[in-house]
């Protein structure tokens, strides 16, 4: 079978599915950007909605890490197994149990994140420059401002751990419902 077909066949598929079901994207869509917008309004209910979430998922994947490891006991890497489940209910009951230092915990990982994320984009844009790379300077401009947001989460803190992850929940919710608006709307004319 050639390789490219199959590719160009599972591309229609998806894209039929896509064209028949446009109104559900543009529902999910639009339900999507409003989420996001109250997440932005109200960032605080937003951070701790996020965190008492978060802390549900790590006790519900603890818990059942727990039962697969003690009916399993007798495989390889059980002890690891058992302790990755203790982990996951811990930090689950932690975050269910005191949301509001979780949500400070969340920011502090966050910004964690960006920190390191952005060191690393910087000195990747850099190897890439050096390469003359198109597009080096968007990925040094992402590293910048991915500190700059670090640097700002971390100066407010403990004040930005009530807002900062509902403001980015909201944004990202706002981006991706736009991305399924667009793509519904664009999925809504027959195919050319």
């Amino acid at each position: 079978m050639n390789h490219t077909t199959d590719v160009e066949r599972v591309a229609a598929a998806v894209s039929a599915t896509i064209h028949e079901h446009w109104v559900l994207f543009l529902v999910e869509g639009i339900l999507l950007t409003v989420l996001g917008m109250l997440a932005i309004l109200l960032p605080a209910v937003a951070s701790l909605a996020a965190t008492l979430i978060f802390g549900w998922l790590l006790l519900l994947s603890g818990g059942m890490g727990l039962v697969t490891s003690i009916r399993a006991r007798h495989a390889p890497g059980f002890g690891w197994s058992l302790l990755s489940a203790l982990i996951g209910l811990v930090a689950g009951g932690l975050l269910v149990a005191r949301p509001v230092l979780g949500t400070l915990s969340l920011t502090a990982v966050l910004i964690a994140f960006l920190m390191a994320e952005g060191v690393v984009s910087v000195f990747y844009a850099i190897e890439h420059r050096k390469g003359f790379s198109a597009g080096w300077g968007w990925m040094l401009a992402s590293g910048l401002l991915d500190l700059v947001l670090a640097v700002i989460l971390l100066a407010g803190l403990p004040g930005t751990a009530v807002w900062a992850l509902g403001v980015l929940l909201g944004v990202n919710m706002i981006v991706g419902g736009a991305a399924l608006i667009s793509m519904a709307l664009q999925a809504r004319l027959p195919a050319r």
